[in-house]
């Protein structure tokens, strides 16, 4: 994991983000079967029974993750970098390049680790309900820039932008693409051209 965001918050929260932290570490490390309470409590350097005083099943250390994972992701596009209401397909485009470039450089420990909660949800029906509440708050943002960059479905269209970012995130943090990262401008060359058919013009 590339960073441990410091937080001006309360000492239970602070230890809940240590806590998440040394999960998604864990996740990436050693995958599923390495994500155990006594894992995270060595991972993060807390006493014995940190975690399970925490988080006392697995499903609440999951859940404890899951919630670190968006937090850490809403910070790869920070709230200043993106479009204001109104802006053109220009901005949007600008926005989504430098989001999936900096996932593909620089975050590509939080791609891991998102695609090994998502595959563990498909086990979990408890886990797939908050997996999926956690994340949509990701959706709406983006459907209400689409609608601003002038989409007639920004739903339908919201939904094709983001199959196409995970399809590419997967291919270069996982795939067969892993070894070659487009550039910032590459990404922009591709997100015109994927507007430009949603958008026309």
């Amino acid at each position: 994991m590339t960073a441990r965001t410091p937080e001006a918050t309360s000492p239970t929260s602070s230890r809940a983000a240590l806590i998440g932290d040394a999960a998604l570490e864990l996740l990436v490390e050693r995958g599923m079967r390495g994500l155990t309470h006594r894992a995270v409590d060595e991972k993060a350097g807390l006493p014995q029974g940190s975690t399970s005083n925490h988080a006392r099943t697995r499903q609440a250390l999951l859940e404890t993750a899951v919630r670190r994972q968006v937090q850490l992701e809403a910070g790869v596009l920070t709230p200043h970098e993106m479009p204001a209401a109104g802006a053109d397909a220009d901005a949007l485009v600008d926005a989504l390049s430098l989001a999936l470039h900096r996932y593909l450089t620089d975050h590509r420990a939080l791609l891991v680790s998102r695609y090994e909660l998502a595959l563990e949800a498909t086990r979990r029906p408890e886990l797939r309900r908050f997996f999926d509440s956690a994340g949509s708050v990701f959706h709406g943002p983006l459907i209400a820039m689409m609608g601003n960059a002038g989409s007639p479905e920004p739903e339908r269209h919201a939904l094709s932008l983001i199959a196409w970012c995970e399809g590419l995130m997967f291919s270069c943090a996982a795939g067969s693409f892993h070894s070659s990262v487009p550039s910032r401008e590459e990404l922009r060359r591709g997100f015109k051209e994927l507007l430009r058919g949603m958008l026309g013009g």
